[in-house]
C-alpha cells in the first residue's frame, strides 16, 4: 500500500502481483479500484459552451450518452490536465479528471465558470469508481444487468441498474484492452459499504474468468504498453499536446480554446522536441530521468518507463529532439553506467475513436 493522492492505494494485491494483474487484463479481466479519481458534474444551457472553451476537443461533435479524450491548456498551451468528458444529455456533463489534479482542476473550472449559465459540482467523494477491462469484462458486468451492454459502443455511456445499484457505465478505460469504467453515484466515502458490496459482487461474476483485483503496478505497466500518457510525468504544463503528439485531440477549427494561440504560434514555428515510444534492444529497465543518446550525445530523456510483461522487453516513453523522432531510428539509453539500445517506435493510438 502506498498513499497516493491523498488515498491509501494498493500496488498489487497479495495473492496475485503486478505482473499476474497485467496478464490477467492483457488475457481475461480485472478489476482496479479508481475511486481515487475526480468527478466533476458540469449542467445549465450553457454547460457545452463552457466545457469547449477549456478543452481542446470538439464538444460540439459529441453525441448524448457518449465520451471523448481531451486536454485542458492553459493560455500558454501547456496541459493542465488530460481528462475524459462524458455528455449524458444536452445539457448535463461528466468530467473525469486525474487524481493529482482533482483540486487544480476543480478550481480552474470554478474559476472560469462564472461568465456561463453552467453549475459545477464536484461529486468526486460521493461517486466511487471502478473500473472492469479486458475482453471478458463485458461477459462478467452483463451477469449484473439487464442492460444490454454489447449494444454500448466504444466511448459510449448510459446510466443503468448494476447489481441493483444506480451507476453511470462508460466503455472506456486506461489499459488498452476493452473494458468498462463504473460510477457508482451517491455513495460517500464516510459510509462506503454500497461500493464494497459493489466491488465484491463484480469479484465474483468474474470468477469463472479469473478476474482479479488489480493495483497501481499493473495500471502503470497497461497504460505504458498502451502508448497512454501518465500526468505529471509524460504530461505537464511545461509540455503542449503537440509535443506530446495528442494533436488529433486538438480541433483547431474551433472558434477558440484557452491555448489555441499558443498552439497555433508553435506549430507555425514547428516543434523542437516530441514524444517517442521506445522498445529497449538488449536487456535492461529504462526509468523516469534516464538519458536518450545518439551517437554519444544526449538527445532527451525518458519521462516513464518499466518491464513489459507481454514483450518480456524494456520499454519507455521520453521527449527527444524533435529530428531524432522517427519510427525506426536506434538510439540508447544510459542505464547506470550502461548504455543500452533501443528502437523508437510508433506509439498505439489508444484514445482515438475507431472507425
Amino acid at each position: 500500500m502506498i498513499v497516493f493522492a491523498g488515498f491509501d492505494m494498493p500496488v498489487w494485491y497479495e495473492r496475485t502481483g503486478t505482473i499476474s494483474e497485467h496478464m490477467a487484463v492483457r488475457n481475461s479481466v480485472g478489476v482496479f479500484d479508481i475511486t481515487h479519481m475526480g468527478r466533476i458534474r458540469a449542467t445549465g444551457l450553457q454547460s457545452r459552451r463552457f466545457l469547449n472553451h477549456l478543452t481542446t476537443n470538439d464538444l460540439a461533435r459529441l453525441r448524448s450518452r457518449s465520451s471523448h479524450y481531451t486536454l485542458m491548456c492553459n493560455r500558454d498551451g501547456g496541459i493542465i490536465d488530460d481528462l475524459f468528458v462524458y455528455r449524458y444529455d444536452r445539457h448535463v456533463f461528466y468530467v473525469v479528471v486525474n487524481a493529482s489534479n482533482r483540486e487544480k482542476d476543480l478550481n480552474w473550472l470554478l474559476k472560469r465558470s462564472a461568465k456561463y449559465n453552467v453549475v459545477v459540482e464536484d461529486i468526486s467523494d460521493s461517486t466511487p469508481m471502478f473500473a472492469v477491462q479486458g475482453r471478458n469484462a463485458e461477459a462478467t458486468l452483463q451477469k449484473l444487468t439487464d442492460a444490454k451492454l454489447a449494444e454500448i459502443p466504444r466511448f459510449g455511456i448510459d446510466k443503468i441498474k448494476l447489481n441493483g445499484f444506480d451507476v453511470l457505465i462508460s466503455r472506456t478505460g486506461y489499459t488498452g484492452e476493452d473494458g468498462f469504467e463504473v460510477s457508482q453515484f451517491n455513495v460517500p466515502l464516510q459510509d462506503p459499504h454500497k461500493a464494497v458490496q459493489l466491488f465484491e459482487a463484480i469479484l465474483e461474476a468474474g470468477e469463472e474468468f479469473g478476474i482479479v483485483p488489480c493495483g497501481l503496478g499493473c495500471r502503470d505497466t497497461l497504460r505504458l504498453e498502451a502508448g497512454m500518457p501518465l500526468y505529471g510525468e509524460d504530461i505537464d504544463e511545461h509540455t503542449t499536446p503537440l509535443e506530446a503528439r495528442l494533436r488529433y485531440f486538438v480541433k483547431f477549427r474551433k472558434k477558440s480554446f484557452v491555448g489555441k494561440s499558443a498552439l497555433l504560434q508553435q506549430r507555425s514555428e514547428g516543434l523542437k522536441r516530441l514524444r517517442i515510444g521506445l522498445v529497449l534492444l538488449d536487456k535492461g529497465i529504462p526509468r523516469t530521468g534516464y538519458e536518450i543518446l545518439r551517437g554519444g550525445k544526449v538527445i532527451g530523456q525518458a519521462t516513464s518507463g518499466s518491464y513489459s510483461p507481454v514483450l518480456q522487453k524494456g520499454i519507455a516513453v521520453g521527449y527527444v529532439r524533435a529530428k531524432y523522432a522517427k519510427k525506426g531510428m536506434i538510439v540508447a539509453v544510459k542505464i547506470r553506467e550502461r548504455l543500452v539500445k533501443a528502437e523508437v517506435i510508433k506509439m498505439p493510438a489508444s484514445f482515438i475513436p475507431r472507425k
